[in-house]
Formats: structure tokens, C-alpha cells, sequence
């Protein structure tokens, strides 16, 4: 390769005008092969490549992307009771694997807006190469395409195209989401078609599964037997299943996010309080953005209850068409607050941080332990373990 050596010469060798041990550069075409010459050559005191310092600069501990609505309307992301992405986003640019590249995510849902298929497009601020194969329980065929928008939402939060100057940013933009549709256009499903997504998603090598749903209260396990095993078998299987624990405001986290399979994902608001429609009770595990009103919490100073909160911004359908897209401010929801744990999962593994090919326990109590402490210290039935915190999930 060309380039520049460096040569210092004995006393009596050196060239006319140059005193003997003063460095003199000279420029060559291969670098290699004159370092070689020059060392055979009697009267040379050494020579070495001219190689280039650069200013010793810290690497920065945030990465902040170009997408322009970022910073006005993703308090989610960087704001007081945010989730910490810009240092999260940081730590896995720093371990190689941006975004979370390499972990594959299966969002169970309505689908999502991966594809153009007329009548329908892709989302504008997703890309084709963002997706893997995926499948639809609801109408039996290989195109799992949105009708609804609360899927391509979830995507969003998790893998929304970022640093690409459109709309907002993903937690885990690097990562490769498989769009499996088990809801329909009313935004329903059953839970035979529930169950066999979720097998699917983990025959097809998903490592994480995303469930922004949840059934009615009164539903027992012995009403669904098929998810329940569907959810251990994930498990067994080392793929991380995250639930939402429901929007009822109830004591009680709704199935299937109440299985032991599950890890259980309540909703806070812009001011750190639990949201007024979150479920919750002792099957919480950790608690994340999901914007609405401040819940009624007696003696907690960040709880608001006449305050209410924006919503959770991601792309996605604007009124019922399948092809308008745009930023609604209606999306709130512990279906809105599970995609971020999962997205920091993604980001979690892709790190390293918990190992090569983290167990589902290790990874959810790895989440859970760095989580940032909210109301009663320790495990509460309220906030879990506490509001997730994706930078403290990604340092080593």
C-alpha cells in the first residue's frame, strides 16, 4: 500500500544535509516491501511505518439520530421517565451491534405494515430488509399485513427505522421483526390461533415475542390450556415471552401475561406514575411507558391524578385506511409499554451483556434488577421491579 516510512540513519550513512538520527520521511508505494529493504540495508538504524495518532477524544455515552420528531414527541425515549435509549442505543454501537442487530423479534399482533401487497404499503418508516418471514392465523396465509394499526405501532416501538431523517426512532432498530397476525381488523383473536403463533414464532427461531394483548379478567387458565403450554413451550426453548398485563386497572395482571412464562409489563405515565388503566398485582415484573392518566397512588409524589399524560408515538395508520400513515397521539396502553421491555431485551442480548444466548429467567431478571426503583423500595405489586432502564440494561 502506499504510503510514508520513516528512516534514521548511523553516523557516516546518512544522506548529505541530514544529521546522523534524524528521522527522515520518505514516501513509498508499498510500505511493506520498503520496510523490508530498508531494514536489510547496512547503516540504517531503523525504519518504520509513518503511522497516524488521532486526538484521544472520549467515545460519546449517547447516540442521539436524525429522525425529526424524536425529541419533541418520544418522551418514552428521552425523557425523565424515559427508558434511556440514547445510552442504550450507545452501548450497542460500541459492542458492534447497533439497534440490537441480530436478534430476531416476533410481534404477535394485528399484524404489521411490512409489505407493499395492494391494497397495502409498508410503513414509511420501516424497510424491507427490517422484516423475516412471518405468517397470518387469522386469514391462513403467508401475508401477515396489518388491517388495524395496534401492530405496526408495537413494531414500531420496537424497530421503528431510525438515524433515516423520517418521523421517530426505534428502541431496537437494529433487530429483525417477524410479523405474526393473530388479531384481526377489530383488533381480536382467538386463542387457539394465539397459541399457535406463538409456536410458530419459536419453531422459526425468534428469541424474543412480543404480546401486546391480553384477555379479559375473568379468564382462568383452565380456559386456555393450549396458550399455557404454547408459553411454556417458548420458554423451554430459551425464547422470552413479554406481556402486557392488561388495561383494566385491575389488582389483578390479565392473561396470558399472568403465566409464570411470561414476563409482565405494566404502563407508567410522563411522570413516572403508575397509568390509571395498568394492571397490576403481584404477577407484575417490571413496568415501562405507556403514557394516560396518572392512577391514584396515595403518598407518591410523582402521581398527579388531574395530570394526563401524552401517549406513546410510533407510525402508523391514520384513521382505517391501510395505506395512510402518520404520528396519532391515541396510542396508550400496556400494550404500548410492552414492546420497550422487548425491545431492550433485543439490545440486552445483542450487547452481550447476559451472554452469548442468555436463558429467558436470566435475561428477565436481568431486566428487572436494573430497572430504576419506583414507589415501595424492592418488588411492589404497583410498578414490579420498577420503570425499565435500557442503558443500565446494556452496560457491562
Amino acid at each position: 500500500m502506499p504510503g510514508e516510512v520513516v528512516v534514521s540513519f548511523e553516523p557516516g550513512y546518512a544522506p548529505e544535509g541530514v544529521a546522523p538520527g534524524e528521522p527522515v520521511v520518505v514516501p513509498v508505494d508499498n510500505v511493506r516491501g520498503a520496510l523490508a529493504d530498508l531494514r536489510d540495508r547496512p547503516g540504517v538504524e531503523y525504519a518504520a511505518p509513518n503511522v497516524i495518532a488521532r486526538a484521544a477524544r472520549a467515545r460519546s455515552s449517547q447516540y442521539l439520530p436524525n429522525d425529526p420528531e424524536m425529541k419533541s414527541l418520544q418522551w418514552n425515549f428521552l425523557g425523565t421517565y424515559g427508558v434511556g435509549a440514547p445510552e442504550a442505543w450507545a452501548n450497542a454501537i460500541a459492542a458492534g451491534r447497533a439497534g440490537g442487530q441480530g436478534v430476531t423479534v416476533a410481534v404477535l399482533d394485528t399484524g404489521v405494515a411490512y409489505s407493499n401487497r395492494s391494497p397495502y404499503r409498508r410503513s414509511p418508516d420501516f424497510t424491507s430488509g427490517q422484516f423475516v418471514k412471518g405468517y397470518d392465523y387469522v386469514d391462513r396465509d403467508p401475508y401477515p399485513n396489518d388491517n388495524n394499526g395496534h401492530g405496526t405501532h408495537v413494531a414500531g416501538t420496537i424497530a421503528e427505522a431510525t438515524d433515516n431523517g423520517i418521523a421517530v426512532a426505534g428502541l431496537a432498530y437494529g433487530a429483525k421483526i417477524m410479523p405474526v397476525r393473530v388479531l384481526d381488523g377489530n383488533g381480536e383473536g382467538n386463542s387457539a390461533d394465539i397459541a399457535r403463533g406463538v409456536r410458530y414464532a419459536v419453531k422459526k427461531k425468534a428469541k424474543l415475542i412480543n404480546l401486546s394483548l391480553e384477555f379479559d379478567s375473568r379468564v382462568r387458565a383452565s380456559d386456555i390450556p393450549q396458550i399455557l403450554d404454547a408459553l411454556d413451550y417458548a420458554r423451554s426453548r430459551g425464547v422470552l415471552v413479554v406481556g402486557a398485563t392488561g388495561n383494566e386497572g385491575a389488582d389483578q395482571v390479565s392473561y396470558p401475561a399472568r403465566s409464570s412464562s411470561v414476563m409482565a409489563v405494566g404502563s407508567t405515565t410522563e411522570d413516572g406514575c403508575i397509568s390509571e388503566f395498568s394492571n397490576g398485582g403481584s404477577g407484575i415484573d417490571i413496568v415501562a411507558p405507556g403514557g394516560g392518566l396518572d392512577a391514584r397512588v396515595p403518598g407518591d409524589a410523582r402521581c398527579r391524578q388531574s395530570f394526563n399524560g401524552r401517549g406513546i408515538y410510533q407510525v402508523t395508520f391514520l384513521g382505517k385506511s391501510v395505506s395512510r400513515f402518520g404520528l396519532p397521539g391515541t396510542y396508550e396502553g400496556t400494550s404500548m409499554a410492552a414492546p420497550h421491555v422487548t425491545a431492550a431485551a433485543a439490545l440486552a442480548i445483542a450487547t452481550g451483556v447476559v451472554g452469548a444466548n442468555p436463558a429467558p429467567a436470566t435475561l428477565e431478571r436481568h431486566l428487572e434488577r436494573t430497572a430504576r426503583d419506583l414507589g415501595i423500595p424492592g418488588a411492589d405489586s404497583l410498578y414490579g421491579w420498577g420503570l425499565l432502564d435500557a442503558a443500565k440494561a446494556t452496560s457491562k
